[in-house]
């Protein structure tokens, strides 16, 4: 590289950490997303009395109904507001999946599984294929939402010193892997609850009778997985090897000892068992549904309107429940059945910010459907978009572009997508475009840049990580790792997401396809 090039690149750094830098100062000055909710609720209570006032209406042209803005501060808003409050939380559509999910989570995680899975996962790879390896593993990682940043940054080092690399990559690929690849995985995850259930609340606004499932990208995020893997590697191992290679560690670093990957005959035992248990309960599970009049099949025999679907939130629940039993009891972390009830409790009580947050949420949804401004937005920029002949994939890659760049700043999938998705998921299907790809979109967007957003609580911790193999590291070390990776998995990530829309491919089980 010539010292003219050097130069340059210093100065595109230089310039793009001052741009995060910003970025950090911007979000430091936002509320809490709960305290987001509550402005924008009073936010949304003015707007509506100046629109109910101005008289805006539109016509929905799926239902052929005329809807008039209402202004939430009359007294018949007032009213709901009051009188409804309870009555929006326990409905809303997130909040018993997810805590359904939960329940069986917590029980695979306290019992060591999910560690035991990530560990095992790393363990005793080849150099060749070390990196795939964790980068694949960080995919899977995505079961045990934050936990796995917490317990797969230090195995990547970990794993990488094993077979004579850095540590300092290997933190670089777990941490990115987790963050830039947060919704996609082989697995079904927490967040495919949570996301199901507010674009089935956004769609409702269009078609009540609308569903989407923990499964509606499930096709979609398996590919992703492997996919992502796949160029975090190669990335890895073209850029950023020769990158570290002038990022030596510390001689007096940190030396962690490297039998924290090895896996107890215990484990290993449990582990068998959580697999042979895993095929028994997905073997009963086909052979319940299998039958013409099996009560898990839905009208006429169908699957896709099925409770097998419908409620596929307790078949989650119920499969980590039994994996994460019969790893414990193998491994000796459950000892008798009075520690289920108590890692359940413990998993619950984890939940507890995301619950807080879900009430501010989802008074703010009621109310913005209840106003029917969220409908006249979707129905006039439908109407815009329509008589401008944007297509398809123009308004795929304008949502893109908003979401990426509020993802900077609002790192909260959950409270993001709940701010967007009242106003994206009706806007397109009434341009005939299914949630479920509204949705798949937004996993793109809302994943790609957390592995470069000083936002993240994260990203401070795996630069703490870093810095114990090399104190001197500071965010532009970390970032100058983490945005070649970040982008490139962005633009890949967009480029699979057309391939299932040109080819009609669906997106997940019960999927519809564009016509």
């Amino acid at each position: 590289m010539s010292t003219s090039e050097a130069l340059a690149g210093s100065r595109g750094l230089n310039t793009l950490l001052r741009v995060l830098g910003g970025i950090e100062r911007l979000g430091n000055r936002l509320p809490h997303p709960f305290w987001l909710f509550v402005i924008l609720s009073g936010l949304l209570g003015l707007v509506s009395w100046g629109l109910a006032a101005a008289g805006v209406s539109a016509v929905n042209p799926a239902s052929g109904k005329t809807v008039a803005a209402r202004n939430l501060l009359s007294v018949e808003g007032v009213r709901m507001m009051v009188g409804d409050a309870i009555e929006n939380y326990t409905s809303f559509p997130p909040l018993g999946t997810i805590l359904v999910v939960m329940l069986g989570v917590a029980v695979a995680e306290r019992s060591g599984l999910l560690a035991a899975v990530l560990r095992g996962g790393v363990a005793k790879v080849s150099p060749k294929w070390v990196t795939f390896a964790l980068a694949f593993t960080g995919m899977i990682a995505h079961v045990a939402t934050d936990a796995a940043y917490v317990v797969l940054i230090p195995l990547g080092a970990l794993a990488f010193r094993a077979v004579g690399r850095s540590p300092i990559l290997g933190i670089v690929v777990a941490f990115v892997s987790i963050s830039a690849g947060y919704d996609a995985s082989p697995l079904v995850t927490p967040v495919d609850a949570i996301l199901s259930g507010l674009t089935t609340a956004a769609a409702h606004t269009v078609d009540p009778a609308y569903l989407v499932t923990p499964l509606a990208n499930y096709y979609f995020s398996i590919v992703s997985s492997l996919l992502l893997a796949a160029a975090i590697t190669v990335v890895t191992e073209r850029i950023l090897a020769r990158r570290v290679e002038s990022l030596p560690v510390d001689p007096d670093a940190e030396q962690d000892d490297l039998g924290s990957l090895t896996l107890s005959p215990q484990e290993r035992r449990g582990l068998r068992n959580a697999l042979i248990t895993l095929v028994v309960f997905l073997a009963a599970t086909v052979a319940a549904v299998l039958p013409a009049g099996s009560p898990l099949r839905g009208e006429g025999g169908g699957i896709v309107q099925s409770p097998l679907l419908t409620s596929i939130a307790v078949f989650l629940g119920l499969a980590f429940l039994a994996v994460g039993w019969a790893y414990g009891r193998a491994a000796g972390t459950v000892t008798s059945s009075r520690d289920i009830p108590g890692f359940m409790a413990h998993g619950l009580r984890e939940m507890a910010p995301i619950l807080v947050l879900f009430f501010a949420i989802s008074q703010f949804l009621a109310y913005f459907k209840w106003t029917g401004i969220g409908e006249i937005i979707a129905v006039d920029g439908a109407d815009l978009l329509r008589t401008a002949g944007v297509s398809g994939p123009v308004v795929f890659l304008g949502i893109l572009l908003v979401v990426t760049v509020i993802n900077l700043v609002v790192t909260s999938g959950s409270a993001q997508w709940a701010l967007v998705g009242p106003v994206f998921v009706p806007m397109l299907m009434l341009l005939d475009i299914p949630p479920e790809y509204t949705q798949a979109l937004y996993r793109i967007a809302d994943s790609c840049t957390n592995a470069i957003t000083p936002m993240s609580p994260y990203f401070v911790m795996a630069l703490g990580f870093l810095q114990r193999y090399r104190r001197s590291a500071g965010i532009g070390t970390l970032a100058s790792m983490t945005i070649p990776l970040a982008f490139t998995l962005l633009v890949v990530w967009t480029l699979l997401f057309f391939v299932f829309w040109w080819l009609g491919i669906p997106l997940g089980p019960g999927a519809p396809v564009p016509s």
